[in-house]
């Protein structure tokens, strides 16, 4: 990869499988949006970005080099080698032909914090009201980072909100949910940090013992929220998936199951019936 910093504008280049809209409008990260001219804008660890892609290059803006070395290159896993996972996925035949169609999807490494609310609001919810519940919090409860785009708000701050006022971002039965994890992180009783230092197994047990938190909400928080990319989480998509390996997974998977399953995920999204 080269990074080049041109007319207050960072440039990537020699960036190999990354698919921009596959991957930040696939139900990993729910604070991306795609802008007229084509590019992506969303917030981060607290930062803006808006990216674009031209060509063969991925134009950067709103950013500085060390908020791109700091965030961005672990928030969009640039140091992962992809192309060679992808090889070796396609060691299956079914995700050959997935990645083929749909090349490009990555694994964002989302903070921890941001990860667990978001999964929490998307139970038994689909992507576009839990995009507008989420917009809601961070806009009532977050602090502007760039002309009307708010940072994820604090388990300190939100530990400050009631029941009612979870309720009255729309986020309904969760509430009760949400208001115990802000309280528990923000004391400590939580230890978001302990959790990703763990091993897979203990970390979702960990998760699992949080109020309102079952197997699918922790999977997915530890695949995109504590960087276990071998986690492989399972909906309603990934149960129709899976009759398709009757047998289990394929060695071929083995360490990257959660990659694979973001191409089967999309895949039956796009192709098996509900």
């Amino acid at each position: 990869m080269i990074i080049r910093e041109e007319q207050d504008v960072l440039i990537l280049e020699d960036v190999k499988c990354l698919n921009l809209a596959l991957t930040l409008d696939c139900g990993e990260a729910f604070r991306w949006i795609e802008q007229e001219d084509g590019s992506w804008s969303g917030v981060a660890y607290g930062k803006y970005l808006n990216i674009k892609k031209e060509d063969d290059r991925f134009i950067l803006k709103n950013t500085s080099l060390e908020d791109f070395e700091n965030v961005w290159k672990n928030y969009f896993d640039l140091d992962r080698d992809y192309v060679a996972i992808c090889e070796r996925l396609k060691e299956d035949e079914l995700v050959s032909s997935t990645i083929d169609e749909y090349y490009g999807i990555r694994i964002l490494n989302q903070e921890p914090w941001e990860a667990l609310v978001s999964f929490v609001i998307s139970q038994q919810n689909n992507i576009k009201r839990i995009k507008g519940i989420i917009k809601k919090l961070c806009d009532t409860y977050g602090d502007e980072v760039f002309d009307g785009w708010y940072s994820f708000p604090s388990a300190k701050k939100l530990s400050t909100l009631t029941v009612e006022d979870f309720e009255k971002l729309g986020t309904g039965y969760r509430a009760k949910y949400l208001k115990k994890l802000a309280d528990d992180v923000a004391s400590g009783t939580i230890d978001l940090n302990k959790i990703k230092n763990m091993n897979l197994e203990d970390a979702k047990k960990e998760l699992l013992s949080i109020y309102g938190v079952g197997i699918k909400v922790a999977n997915c928080a530890l695949l995109f929220g504590f960087q276990f990319v071998e986690c492989f989480p399972i909906d309603v998509w990934m149960k129709r998936v899976m009759q398709f390996y009757p047998n289990g997974l394929p060695k071929c998977f083995e360490g990257y199951e959660g990659i694979a399953q973001q191409y089967l995920f999309h895949w039956a999204r796009n192709n098996l019936k509900e």
